[in-house]
């Protein structure tokens, strides 16, 4: 899955869009928002590819919860990542060892299916690693299955532009689910060059019109 929590990196609470102090219950009531969006009824008839995206999606944000939502799987996440210092108090995210040797059971969920898909997709800390003179060129960010808001942010601390083509014509005014990219995350991009992302909403479903002859 790689490492989560440099300082230039994305955390399980970007994953959610929840602060380091969110509750439990925030953190639920999050991860249901976001599934909700997933749900089958919203994807029935969406084409193969946004199926994927979204069961990548489902994944992403199982993993997310397993970790937050349990008081001790948080507390040794938080520890790793240096979200929290040992007394408690927040603390600015510290750089990771990319070592073997690196605690993958402080909240990483090792092992894990979204652990396995997203091993492009977050694995920061090489791509952002602070240095004395920031990289003419960053490595392609795989962003597939990515809410949109959570892909700008990834997108937008390497220094990569994104472009969105819209897949709903009709969408709803909610987050939107990507479903691939170009360039895709095989390579190196200039620093300021164009992400195209491919981006999907559920449907918008609108009213029916009363049933009816007035008057009658």
């Amino acid at each position: 899955m790689g490492e989560l929590g440099k300082a230039a990196g994305i955390t399980w609470y970007d994953v959610l869009g929840v602060l380091p102090g969110a509750s439990a219950e925030q953190v639920q009531r999050q991860f249901d928002a976001k599934a909700a969006l997933l749900r089958p009824e919203l994807l029935s008839g969406a084409p193969s590819p946004v199926v994927l995206a979204a069961s990548r999606a489902g994944e992403i944000l199982g993993a997310a919860r397993r970790v937050l939502a349990d008081p001790a799987s948080r507390a040794r996440y938080d520890e790793a990542v240096g979200v929290r210092r040992g007394g408690g108090s927040l603390a600015r995210p510290e750089a990771l060892p990319s070592e073997p040797g690196l605690d993958w059971d402080a909240g990483f969920v090792a092992g894990s299916t979204g652990a396995e898909l997203l091993d492009g997709v977050l694995a920061l800390s090489d791509w952002l690693a602070p240095h004395p003179r920031r990289a003419r060129r960053v490595v392609v960010p795989d962003v597939r299955g990515l809410f949109f808001s959570v892909c700008l942010e990834i997108t937008g601390k390497l220094g990569l532009r994104v472009t969105m083509v819209r897949l709903t014509e009709r969408p709803m005014a909610v987050d939107g689910l990507v479903v691939s990219q170009s360039p895709g995350p095989v390579g190196q991009a200039r620093r300021g060059s164009a992400l195209t992302v491919r981006v999907w909403h559920p449907p918008a479903r609108y009213e029916r019109p009363p049933t009816g002859t007035p008057g009658r």
